[in-house]
């Protein structure tokens, strides 16, 4: 039976058997012994295999390439060598599928961007095996952690008539004939769709999130969004994950405090649970990344007003791109300047104007601001935004008439206050963002297994 490499290496027993299969990494061939390094995405190392000139299938081992699958059965030993404690003695090797010189990744150290080219082969190499198994752990302590917590888990839609009003451009999804599709008074007739309206793929599933919350309390959603936007920047992308949080009876506080539990939970879990991996983020990825992320995991995060934000921005004496004043959103040089100068640490900017937010957003008393919230970290600026939304009926209708936004399409929603409406408040969290967070990684093309961004589609 076959035994995972990471599996032997952390709780092996020295001189005992085992199967192993795997790619091969490296080889080096000597007179009368063979050392290869084999991985089968299990840990970051490998294993280093030694076959001896006695194996009957020597010669053909001599001849494999960086690239091949092999399966392997062995005995677990000490190793002379430094670097590595164990090693296994082959008994036998196999050769399950031959690779040439031809092999893309042979030892030469390829850019992203040619990474990103066969990204059907990427999961094999040193960076994105320690990426792509962060991502899966992380993604297990997510859901790990809200339950705990007895969040509910809720699979919203992905395709959807909403746009979530202002959360980006969607997709269409439409049956219609895109050359000869039917027409009324000059525009597409998507009456005659196969949903009867226009429907496109979700930006976010809060709205539908937040009718499961007044019913289960506490919920949460995590699945793909998607933004039709063209966009190439190193932040974006067409097809992503979103985490979002609701709760029930809960106000903008009780939003942070969630946030902030998060947040330095799952640093800490990457601290913890993914050593090997983050270690290798320290070296190869981001100098001085471990020390980073453990002072966000130990701090203790600020809550500033955004009218103090501006205040103190204005003040500061730096010169920044982009203009700081109140009723203009925060950019990112901003959010960073807050967290890494003023601050020095994990910042909350609470109560944002209502002119540059949703209109789901909880009016405060003063007529001018909501009760939002965006978690402002060092390096990247923000990471979550969320706010207490507004429970309240005639509010909430008055800001969408204020906004123009038709209320008919969202008669669902505006039902939701209409009987037993409670106070609630909620969060968004991009995935690929806390991975690029955690590791160190500065695009978001190299943090999902197969990136979507305009005119590329591959794979």
């Amino acid at each position: 039976m076959r035994s995972s490499i990471k599996n032997i290496l952390s709780g092996g027993i020295t001189d005992q058997e085992y199967q192993i299969a795997g790619w091969v990494r490296s080889v080096r061939i000597s007179k009368n012994v063979a050392f290869i390094n084999l991985n089968d995405g299990s840990n970051l190392s490998g294993i280093q295999v030694v076959a001896e000139q006695e194996l009957p299938e020597f010669d053909e081992i001599c001849r494999i390439s960086t690239g091949a699958a092999l399966k392997v059965s062995g005995i677990l030993v000490d190793s002379p060598a430094a670097g590595q404690q164990q090693e296994l003695k082959a008994l036998s090797i196999h050769i399950i599928g031959g690779s040439d010189e031809s092999y893309p990744l042979q030892k030469k150290r390829h850019s992203f961007e040619y990474m990103r080219s066969i990204a059907h082969l990427r999961p094999r190499s040193n960076t994105f095996g320690s990426v792509f198994r962060l991502r899966s752990r992380l993604a297990q302590a997510i859901h790990s952690f809200f339950a705990e917590r007895n969040f509910l888990y809720v699979h919203t839609p992905i395709i959807t008539a909403s746009d979530c009003e202002g959360a980006g451009e969607l997709f269409r999804v439409t049956t219609l004939d895109a050359d000869a599709p039917p027409m009324q008074d000059g525009r597409t007739d998507f009456s005659q769709d196969f949903f009867g309206q226009k429907t496109g793929l979700t930006v976010s599933g809060q709205l539908e999130g937040e009718l499961f919350a007044l019913a289960f309390s506490d919920i949460y959603t995590f699945g793909p969004t998607f933004r039709a936007e063209n966009s190439n920047t190193a932040r974006h992308a067409s097809e992503f994950w979103m985490i979002e949080p609701e709760m029930a009876f809960a106000d903008l506080n009780d939003d942070t405090e969630l946030a902030e539990e998060f947040v330095r939970g799952l640093c800490r879990f990457a601290l913890e649970e993914c050593a090997e991996d983050m270690a290798f983020f320290d070296k190869q990825i981001e100098n001085g990344l471990i020390e980073r992320i453990r002072k966000v995991a130990e701090a203790d995060f600020v809550r500033m007003d955004y009218n103090e934000a501006i205040e103190r921005l204005q003040k500061s004496g730096a010169s920044f791109s982009f203009p700081v004043e109140w009723g203009l959103d925060l950019q990112t040089e901003h959010e960073r300047y807050i967290t890494e100068q003023i601050v020095g640490g994990p910042t909350f900017i609470l109560n944002y104007p209502k002119d540059i937010k949703a209109f789901y957003m909880r009016q405060n008393n003063d007529g001018r601001t909501v009760a939002a919230m965006d978690l402002l970290v060092p390096k990247v600026g923000e990471i979550i935004g969320g706010s207490q939304r507004e429970e309240r009926l005639d509010r909430l209708t008055a800001r969408m008439d204020e906004m123009g936004i038709h209320q008919e399409p969202l008669w669902w929603y505006l039902d939701s206050r209409r009987w037993g409406s409670c106070p609630h408040a909620g969060f968004g969290l991009g995935f690929e963002r806390l991975v690029m967070y955690l590791s160190g990684m500065d695009n978001i093309r190299d943090v999902i297994p197969f990136p979507r961004t305009p005119r590329h589609a591959e794979f």
